[in-house]
């Protein structure tokens, strides 16, 4: 099986600041990039708040907050998010040639063998796959609300997706603390169509 051990996450809405938020709980090293750094800020603004909020109910430690921390760096690129990831995951806005230009540059520039993912909802992880040159690597990883506490992630497995791609995302979404439910996306999915 693969060896996750850094998390890089590409987008730092809503979605992928929850992503960066559960990963560095986790133990990994945790790669949270944007564009901007004023919403960088935000992120880990909202992340440090996160956590107390966790603290206040019991549910996290004092301890485990500076560990997480820690564990938590930002970029401002792509580029320079790949060079350290073992798992990349797309948490960009739900737009399909966003999310092109994005695998465009995962397949770039990423360590051999990472895991590319996708938390969308709307375009085929097929289509993402199909512009790479390691469709086995590529994965889609759904997030369902809540996305923090409890909820599932759904692997959208393709029919190129290796096994060893999809294990090692079960274990990650396992240590993340979520019910992981594997989805098979058909050969002929269309999930981006008419949307």
């Amino acid at each position: 099986m693969k060896e996750i051990r850094t998390i890089g996450i590409v987008g730092s809405g809503a979605t992928g600041q929850a992503i960066a938020y559960l990963a560095a709980a986790a133990g990994y090293r945790t790669v949270l990039e944007d564009v901007s750094s004023a919403r960088l800020a935000d992120s880990r603004a909202w992340i440090a708040e996160a956590f107390d909020r966790a603290i206040a109910l019991g549910k996290r430690t004092p301890v485990q907050k500076v560990e997480a921390l820690a564990n938590l760096a930002t970029a401002r690129s792509v580029e320079e998010v790949c060079r350290e990831a073992d798992l990349l995951i797309d948490a960009t806005a739900e737009e399909m040639e966003v999310k092109l230009e994005i695998f465009t540059l995962f397949d770039r520039f990423a360590k051999p063998g990472a895991i590319l993912a996708s938390s969308t909802a709307s375009v085929a992880i097929a289509d993402l796959a199909a512009i790479t040159f390691c469709a086995e690597n590529c994965v889609g990883l759904r997030f369902l609300a809540p996305v923090v506490d409890g909820g599932r992630i759904e692997i959208v497995r393709t029919p190129a997706t290796s096994e060893a791609t999809v294990e090692a995302c079960g274990e990650v979404g396992r240590r993340l603390g979520k019910e992981v439910v594997v989805v098979h996306e058909p050969a002929d999915s269309t999930a981006g169509a008419g949307r």
